[in-house]
């Protein structure tokens, strides 16, 4: 089994993270850390390091990538949740575990929700983290 994780930066993707690096020896699962982002930058690296040292501290062998995107502007959250799908079907996961920031519906409607993106796709089963 593969496990796709997309991390943000944010405390509730971390959560995720960290539920999914538990939930990954359960299930003899290989686990897949991804964050999106324009470019490598500083942030990308803090990013990484903190999934990497989630990770080790869960004894996990997993590293964790950086997903950069040329035409990165303004990415509403579907878009990146059609992102993450893309990498579904290119990389046969099997499971997606990913945080929602529970965003109001005004925010919902404007900026999209990547994990109800992926949730609604139906395509693999989806755990959400709050």
């Amino acid at each position: 089994m593969d496990i796709l994780v997309p991390v943000d930066g944010s405390d509730c993707s971390f959560r995720a993270l960290d539920f999914a690096a538990d939930m990954a020896p359960r299930y003899d699962a290989d686990l897949h850390v991804v964050h999106f982002a324009e470019s490598e930058t500083d942030a990308t690296d803090a990013v990484r390091d903190r999934a990497r040292t989630l990770l080790d501290a869960q004894g996990v062998d997993a590293e964790p990538e950086v997903t950069t995107d040329a035409d990165f502007e303004f990415r509403p959250g579907d878009r990146v949740g059609d992102d993450i799908l893309s990498l579904v079907d290119e990389r046969g996961y099997d499971h997606v575990v990913m945080g929602h920031h529970g965003a109001g519906t005004i925010e919902r409607a404007i900026l999209g929700s990547a994990a109800e993106t992926v949730l609604h796709a139906e395509k693999v089963p989806v755990t959400v983290i709050p």
